[in-house]
């Protein structure tokens, strides 16, 4: 079953790019330097951020679905990314290193199915998840933090 991961658009974040800390603060969000080239994964361009890149660190409405299951959390993204990740039948290294949870979700936004992998078997439990006619789409997020990390749709 074919699949497509993609990144946030990052329009709605191009505001707040090279704001001063006090703008950041009063839209609840905070600058952070990435201090080392793996634990800063990046939301729109799905890549863990450099070591001395800048990130905006706010609260994303990943499943903004009126049900129980409506949902948000903490995510970076990089200060300056214009062009949301989109891959076709693979994971990015980002998500291959790290343990996901994936969320399968039906067309009432309710989850149907969920499993927790390593990052490295990702694209065959997308696969096994998509091939329940139940799901719809699936969410995938970084199981150690609970931030939603990408979504995934069949193609």
């Amino acid at each position: 079953m074919s699949f497509r991961i993609t990144g946030l658009d990052p329009q709605p974040y191009v505001s707040l790019y090279g704001l001063d800390e006090a703008s950041l603060k009063s839209h609840g969000v905070i600058r952070v330097m990435a201090t080392d080239d793996t634990g800063f994964p990046e939301r729109v361009e799905l890549r863990a951020a450099r070591r001395g890149e800048s990130l905006l660190l706010l609260n994303h409405m990943h499943q903004p679905a009126d049900t129980p299951y409506r949902s948000s959390h903490a995510i970076f993204i990089r200060e300056g990314a214009t062009v949301p990740y989109e891959g076709h039948d693979e994971v990015p290294d980002v998500m291959r290193v790290r343990t996901l949870s994936l969320r399968g979700f039906d067309r009432h936004h309710h989850i149907a199915s969920a499993v927790v992998v390593d990052g490295g078997t990702a694209a065959e439990a997308i696969e096994r998840l998509f091939a329940m006619s139940a799901v719809s789409y699936v969410h995938a997020h970084y199981a150690a933090y609970g931030c939603y990390a990408a979504r995934v749709d069949r193609v």
